[in-house]
């Protein structure tokens, strides 16, 4: 990458942050995002609807935009649930280099909890509500810990055992889980992990590199 563009990028979207919240009003916040630091990837955020500050870093959703790379395209209007039960409805614009290289994103999210409530009063009235998908949480603004002891705790209520008990099998779900939130992507990962699971750091670079190789596997097939 060159830099230069993407600092010449940065510094117009970042003229856009306060405008494009204030147009939409207090349930809008706006955050850019500049990748090439994942982990204080936050540089400007106007409003309050996920908590984002200046200097957090990479939620999930950027993760995933930031795995697609130069190939990563604008996600429009989905819809996610933050772990206090905010509905937000987001639009991620990922930001480009001259050369064509990703190396931040200009995010819009919009919180809809009132709507969602109006709509599901609605849908109890006309009886439209079967079928209906849960909107997916997103912690935001996590930290390591904080998403790693979520996913954790999650698979030990299912199972009804700390995670400290579980098998191999219950382990590898575990990290089936963090994986797919890009822990294994965040510096520190390895001590979190090993010892929220309760086993060596040995141990968990084994686990980590069976899951991989399942995954290599099955996507071979």
């Amino acid at each position: 990458m060159t830099g230069g563009s993407a600092e010449r990028v940065l510094r117009t979207v970042r003229e856009l942050v306060e405008p494009l919240a204030a147009t939409f009003g207090r349930t809008c916040e706006v955050v850019l995002h500049d990748y090439r630091d994942p982990e204080r990837s936050v540089v400007a955020v106007a409003g309050d609807v996920t908590g984002r500050e200046v200097g957090d870093g990479m939620s999930p959703i950027g993760r995933r935009v930031m795995q697609a790379g130069d190939a990563a395209a604008t996600e429009l209007n989905y819809v996610t649930r933050t772990p206090d039960g905010t509905l937000v409805k987001s639009t991620t614009i990922p930001l480009f280099e001259d050369d064509g290289a990703l190396f931040g994103a200009l995010c819009i999210n919009v919180d809809v909890t009132a709507l969602g409530r109006a709509a599901e009063a609605l849908s109890d009235i006309i009886g439209a509500r079967n079928g209906e998908t849960a909107a997916p949480i997103t912690d935001f603004h996590a930290d390591l810990t904080t998403v790693t002891d979520r996913i954790v705790a999650q698979r030990e209520r299912a199972a009804g055992i700390p995670a400290r008990a579980f098998d191999r099998e219950a382990r590898l779900q575990v990290m089936q889980d963090l994986e797919e939130v890009g822990v294994f992507e965040r510096r520190g990962a390895a001590g979190v992990v090993a010892a929220r699971l309760g086993i060596s750091r040995a141990g968990y670079y084994n686990h980590l590199r069976a899951l991989r190789e399942t995954t290599a596997d099955a996507v071979s097939e």
